[in-house]
C-alpha cells in the first residue's frame, strides 16, 4: 500500500494504489511478468488506461486516447506471449507518443487550430517501429503549437499541469509526456526536442528523458526545424528507455536527415559502472545565473557521481554562449511557416509564436548564414572538449517550474523561453546525445535534474553513466496529481 504526504506533514494509506498495481510497473518489470505468465499485456493495458481515467482530468496529459484500439493490440499481444511467440521485449507494453507524430488512426492537432481532427492514415517512424515491436499505442499527448516553446498549453486542448503541484507548468514541448512517466500513464512515452523539448519537461516532473544524437532516431514528416529536432524516450528508468530506442532508434528512409550506425543494443554495458569516466562538472556553463537549491542539488549529484567512481572535474567551457544563433535559426523557421498563411489563419496563431515569426521578418539571408556559422564553432568547440572529457554535466534548467499558462517565469522580464532554459539548445545546435536525469527536491518539493551530454555518437556512455546514478539514487513519483502533494 502507498501513502501520500499532506501540507501538515500527515501521512494516511491511499487504497487506489499498491506496490504490485501493474500500472506502477516498468517496461522492464512488465517483460518479466509476461514471459513467466504472471500478467497478461491487456491487464497492464487496463491498468494504464485506468490510470489515464483516474489522473489526466488534473493534468492534461493526454489529448487524445484510444482505450479500444489499445485493447485490441494488448490482446493481440497476449496470444504471442501465449505462444511464447513476442515481437519483442515490449510487446503488449503500453506507450504514448506526441501529439506532433503522425499515428495511423489517430488525429495529430499539433496544438493548433489550423490542424484538421480527422484521423492520420500513415505511422511516423517511432509509431511503426513501436507497432512492430508489438507496443500498444494508448493515445497521444499534449504539446504547443508546433512545439514552439518551453512549456506545454494551446488553443486546442488547454495547459498541461505539473503532477508535483498542478498550478505550475510540467515545461515543454514534450510537457504532456513528460507528466504520463511521471505519472505512469502508460510505461513508454515518446518526446521530441528541438531546443530542450525532452529535457526541460524530463527535468520539471522528475522523470528521465534522453535526446539521442542527431538522427539516430529517425522522424517523418520533418520538423518544422529539422535539423535541430532529436526523437527520444521520456520514461521512470534509464533501462525502460533503452528498450525503447532498441525500436525507435533504427534507420528509416523516410527521414532525409536519418543516419546509420545505432548500437545494436541501446542497453549494451548500461551496468558497467562509470570508474572510467571523466566527467566536466560545470555549475553554470560560464553564463547562466542558477537558483541556488537547483546549483546545490546539481552540485551533490556530481558528488554522488564521484562517490560511483567517475572522476570529477569542475570547469567552465569556454564557448560563446548561442542564444543569438539558436534564435536566428528557430525563429525563422516561425517565419517561414507564418509567411505561408493567410491573414485569417495567422489570427489563429498562438501570439507568442506570431511574435518570434514577426522578429525575424527584418532579417537578412547573411544573418542567418553568420548564425550557421557560430553552429559549426560551436559543435566543433564541444567536440573538442569531448576529446579530454568524456561527458559534461550541467543543470538540466536553471529554475524550478513556475505557473502554467506563462511562457516564462512571471515577473521576470523575460520574452522568450530560450531566456530561462539556456543548458538545452546548446547541444541541439551540435547534435549531440544528452539527457536529464532526476536529482531531488526543492524545498517547496518540486524536482530537480541534471544533464549529462556527450558526444556524437557517445549515446551509450551518457545512458550508462545515467543508468549509474539513478540505480544509486532512485528517483521519487507524484502518487497522484494534486495541488497539495508536496514531496517532503
Amino acid at each position: 500500500m502507498q501513502s501520500r504526504v499532506f501540507r501538515d506533514g500527515s501521512r494516511r494509506e491511499d487504497s487506489r494504489l499498491s506496490d504490485t498495481d501493474l500500472g506502477t510497473m516498468t517496461a522492464a518489470q512488465l517483460s518479466g511478468l509476461f514471459h513467466r505468465k504472471d500478467a497478461s499485456p491487456l491487464e497492464a493495458t487496463r491498468a494504464a488506461l485506468s490510470r489515464i481515467d483516474r489522473f489526466n482530468d488534473a493534468v492534461n496529459a493526454y489529448v487524445h486516447v484510444d482505450a479500444e484500439g489499445a485493447e485490441r493490440a494488448a490482446h493481440a499481444s497476449a496470444v504471442r506471449w501465449g505462444k511464447g511467440e513476442p515481437l519483442s521485449p515490449i510487446d503488449g507494453v503500453p506507450v504514448s507518443m506526441k501529439d506532433l507524430t503522425e499515428v495511423a488512426g489517430m488525429p495529430a492537432r499539433e496544438g493548433s487550430l489550423l490542424s484538421s481532427q480527422e484521423p492520420r492514415d500513415t505511422d511516423a517512424p517511432p509509431a511503426a517501429r513501436l507497432r512492430e515491436a508489438g507496443a500498444v499505442i494508448l493515445g497521444k499527448t499534449n504539446t504547443p503549437e508546433h512545439g514552439w516553446k518551453g512549456v506545454t498549453d494551446n488553443r486546442v486542448f488547454g495547459a498541461t499541469r505539473n503532477p508535483w503541484d498542478t498550478a505550475l507548468t510540467p515545461g515543454g514541448s514534450s510537457g504532456g509526456a513528460g507528466v504520463a512517466a511521471a505519472l505512469n500513464m502508460g510505461v513508454l512515452h515518446q518526446g521530441g526536442d528541438s531546443g530542450g523539448s525532452i529535457r526541460i519537461p524530463a527535468s520539471f516532473t522528475g522523470t528521465f528523458g534522453f535526446k539521442p544524437t542527431f538522427g539516430w532516431t529517425p522522424q517523418w514528416p520533418p520538423a518544422k526545424a529539422p535539423s535541430l529536432s532529436h526523437i527520444g524516450p521520456m520514461t521512470r528508468t534509464v533501462e525502460d528507455a533503452a528498450l525503447m530506442l532498441n525500436a525507435i532508434g533504427r534507420y528509416d528512409h523516410r527521414d532525409p536527415y536519418a543516419t546509420r550506425g545505432q548500437p545494436e543494443d541501446w542497453g549494451a554495458g548500461l551496468s558497467d559502472g562509470i570508474s572510467d569516466l571523466r566527467i566536466a562538472y560545470s555549475p553554470d556553463l560560464g553564463c547562466a545565473e542558477v537558483d541556488p537549491q537547483i546549483a546545490a542539488r546539481v552540485r551533490e549529484a556530481a558528488e554522488a557521481l564521484a562517490e560511483l567512481g567517475a572522476e570529477i572535474v569542475e570547469v567552465s567551457p569556454r564557448i560563446d554562449h548561442p542564444i543569438e544563433p539558436f534564435q536566428r535559426i528557430w525563429f525563422t523557421a516561425s517565419c517561414d511557416f507564418y509567411e505561408g498563411l493567410s491573414s485569417s489563419d495567422r489570427q489563429k496563431l498562438d501570439p507568442g509564436l506570431v511574435d518570434n515569426a514577426r522578429r525575424a521578418e527584418t532579417w537578412r539571408s547573411a544573418d542567418f548564414f553568420r548564425a550557421l556559422t557560430k553552429r559549426a564553432a560551436l559543435t566543433q568547440a564541444l567536440e573538442e572538449f569531448n576529446q579530454d572529457y568524456h561527458l559534461l554535466m550541467t543543470p538540466t534548467v536553471p529554475i524550478s517550474p513556475f505557473e502554467v499558462e506563462h511562457d516564462v517565469p512571471p515577473g521576470s522580464g523575460m520574452t522568450d523561453w530560450t531566456e530561462w532554459s539556456p543548458f538545452t539548445y546548446p547541444f541541439n545546435l551540435s547534435q549531440q546525445p544528452a539527457a536529464s536525469i532526476p536529482c531531488g527536491f526543492t524545498s517547496r518539493g518540486l524536482p530537480v535534474g541534471f544533464q549529462l551530454a556527450g558526444g556524437k555518437f557517445d549515446d551509450l556512455r551518457v545512458l550508462r553513466a545515467s543508468h549509474a546514478y539513478l540505480a544509486a539514487h532512485p528517483p521519487r513519483f507524484p502518487a497522484i496529481p494534486d495541488p497539495s502533494e508536496t514531496a517532503r
